[in-house]
């Protein structure tokens, strides 16, 4: 006996219940006892119900008796808890068994409860509704959970596009103030990246160079320079060398640059935000491995990484764009000069991993070139 059977007054609203005998009477008996509340459907072998559990309007639940020929109920619930498609169909085992073992198997391999025959109506009718009570507050859970899942990934995309405008915003502020940098702040952060990924799996570096910390220095990059705001144009703007007096002035920008960036952080009310690198890149951009730069003259791993990488990044690209004090270098001089500085200026580690690397930094200075950058491909 295979098919489906409503009376003229259930509708689409009703669950429907597979259910699996080889047994005709016990068939037409369950259907009495669940036509008046459910809607059923019928398979007197395993086979036959495989294929009408996967089919596109699956049932809710599934009776699925254990003793049938060729493929008895245990093959059959083990088959619909490895497809996908089945898995979460809740199966009650129909059986005249009443061994422990034979529970314990069935549990075991994804029954959610056990009928023992003869069937008892009001047990099998009490049964069925609490299973499928069950079934529809797991499902609706389910739902809400991917529901909440699209609204966290969509809220977290907001977020970092927030974090992005944030950083842009500050950055193109800075870019307005000093008429040299062109195309500096994109080849900079270009630059940090590459030389980030590079040293990713380096021992000294993996720790803090993970992809997210590698995409938040790559973001925060542009705001190495923020603090130029702060410097008046009579030196900013400048149209030739500074002298020692102007020089103390204009290397405060690191410290307008770094206190800006906090200010921004107490307003997110953050101790540690998404700014952090830039806090660090803006501040200590200019320190030197070997203690002699500024502003505070730390040397060494107290340098931060980020800083450290812009350092090197920074001073690349100066050295192949135009100023007013100097011409564009070439690519391979401003290589020789990074080289020089190994172990004094710069991390020693970080120039090996740039001297592999050094055309990407040639083919970055390429691709966002402009009239104060040079390079001949």
């Amino acid at each position: 006996m295979t098919g489906t059977n409503t009376s003229h007054t259930e509708n689409s609203d009703r669950a429907t219940i597979l259910v699996v005998d080889d047994t005709s009477d016990n068939l037409m008996l369950i259907r009495e006892l669940l036509k008046p509340y459910y809607r059923t459907i019928f398979a007197t072998n395993g086979k036959q119900a495989l294929k009408l559990a996967s089919a596109s309007e699956a049932p809710q639940l599934i009776l699925l008796d254990i003793m049938m020929p060729e493929m008895d109920g245990y093959e059959v619930c083990t088959r619909l808890k490895e497809n996908p498609a089945t898995a979460d169909i809740p199966v009650i085992f129909l059986t005249a068994k009443i061994q422990a073992e034979a529970e314990q198997r069935g549990l075991e391999i994804g029954a959610v409860d056990f009928i023992t025959k003869p069937i008892n109506p009001p047990i099998l009718l009490a049964r069925v509704k609490n299973h499928l009570f069950i079934k529809s507050a797991q499902d609706s859970l389910k739902h809400q959970n991917e529901q909440l899942e699209t609204i966290v990934t969509e809220r977290t995309r907001e977020l970092a596009d927030t974090k992005e405008a944030t950083i842009f915003a500050m950055s193109s502020l800075a870019e307005t103030r000093d008429n040299e940098t062109g195309n500096h702040i994109r080849r900079t952060q270009h630059y940090v990246r590459a030389l980030a990924i590079e040293l990713k799996d380096h021992p000294r570096f993996k720790d803090e160079l993970t992809e997210g910390n590698i995409k938040l220095m790559y973001s925060s990059a542009p705001l190495h320079d923020i603090g130029k705001v702060g410097v008046p144009d009579s030196i900013l703007l400048k149209p030739g060398p500074l002298d020692d007096d102007e020089w103390v002035i204009m290397r405060l920008h690191v410290t307008y640059g770094r206190d800006a960036i906090i200010s921004a952080e107490k307003i997110l009310s953050q101790e540690s935000s998404f700014l952090r690198y830039a806090r660090e890149i803006a501040y200590g951009h200019h320190e030197k491995w070997d203690g002699s730069g500024y502003p505070e003259g730390i040397k060494g791993d107290d340098i931060p990484v980020s800083a450290r990488l812009m350092a090197v990044a920074d001073v690349y690209d100066a050295l192949i764009s135009r100023r007013v004090y100097k011409p564009a270098f070439p690519h391979e001089k401003a290589v020789a000069i990074i080289t020089e500085g190994k172990g004094s200026h710069f991390d020693p580690d970080m120039v090996e991993v740039f001297l592999d690397i050094h055309e990407k930094f040639r083919a970055i200075a390429l691709e966002f070139g402009d009239e104060e950058t040079k390079l001949e491909e």
